[in-house]
């Protein structure tokens, strides 16, 4: 049976990359001359091009548009970090329809989603012509347990997912249509802003279906919205290519369902009025610890009120 043309990852990657042709110059990662080690999970390297993860990142490999990395349920046998270029991860529903969970950007890596599992749980496609560092998993494992800076990365990488996916939801939940385009713009915009890019002026590397997909709107009102903030003279649009014009009444538009750090129903004080210790120690400690009490009080209270004894609930008290 021949093999398929694309890249498609499996235990015999390696192998196969290896012996398909000779390796070009630049098939063998560079950290040290790489802009993008800053987010990546090798890290900077020293001035000697020895980073505290030197070796992690084994090949680069070269994706054409529209190629896939790595199919849903192929073995998990790297994480893969992003040198040139974009890459969507996304999943199938049963009745054919593509759902796009990721958009993957420059020194951000693809694969977290599945690392803790032993199949990926996901697709992974080249939006553009993209370049990726390989970084095989039988190689990550051994060496984040040995270098506590590289453990430090994977967790920040980690939180990062979580950070990105809590955001998501909170865009599908609580925003209207115009707030999630433009939220997804800015996000977009500081991205590439972070890594040196222009934030005011980009090209999109997704069609308008896919960021439809992503935001959870369809492609029609995704093309509605874009040109409404054309017509406000908020972003300039032709094609793919999109200008912020006015980031700051574009802002103003995400954050109106800006989440409050402080809780619903919380007493703020007035007039700036001095906390007295007990006040500040409970404002600094997590909000976990405020529900922890001392032993002494918490048994007098559980004698008190069967509904905090855990007893009382077999013993049909405390029911309402």
């Amino acid at each position: 049976m021949n093999k398929p043309s694309h890249v498609k990852l499996s235990a015999e990657l390696p192998i196969m990359l290896l012996t398909t042709r000779p390796p070009s110059p630049d098939s063998f990662p560079c950290c040290s001359e790489c802009s993008m080690a800053r987010f990546c999970l090798a890290g900077e390297c020293e001035a000697d091009g020895a980073g505290p993860a030197d070796g992690l990142a084994h090949r680069v490999i070269r994706l054409r548009k529209g190629e896939p990395l790595y199919l849903l349920g192929d073995p998990l046998a790297a994480l893969f970090a992003i040198r040139v270029g974009t890459v969507k991860t996304h999943v199938a529903t049963e009745d054919g329809r593509t759902q796009v969970v990721g958009f993957h950007f420059p020194g951000e890596v693809v694969g977290l989603d599945s690392i803790g599992r032993r199949q990926y749980a996901s697709y992974a496609t080249a939006l553009e012509d993209t370049k990726v560092c390989m970084i095989p998993m039988d190689v990550l494992r051994p060496l984040a347990a040995s270098t506590p800076a590289l453990a430090s990365r994977v967790f920040r990488a980690l939180d990062g997912y979580a950070q990105r996916t809590r955001a998501l939801q909170t865009l599908l939940a609580l925003m209207t249509a115009e707030e999630r385009l433009v939220t997804f713009l800015l996000w977009i915009s500081e991205g590439l802003s972070a890594r040196g890019f222009s934030s005011s002026e980009f090209i999109l590397r997704m069609s308008r279906e896919e960021i439809g997909s992503y935001i959870g709107l369809t492609l029609e009102t995704v093309s509605r919205q874009f040109s409404r903030l054309a017509e406000y003279g908020l972003i300039r649009v032709k094609h793919r290519s999109v200008a912020l014009v006015d980031k700051a009444g574009l802002r103003a538009i995400a954050d109106r369902p800006a989440i409050s750090p402080i809780p619903p129903g919380t007493n703020r004080r007035r007039g700036g009025e001095p906390r007295g210790p007990a006040q500040a120690a409970r404002a600094s400690a997590p909000a976990w610890a405020t529900r922890i009490q001392p032993e002494s009080a918490t048994v007098a209270m559980q004698a008190d009120n069967p509904k905090i004894n855990p007893f009382a609930w077999e013993a049909g008290n405390g029911q309402q």
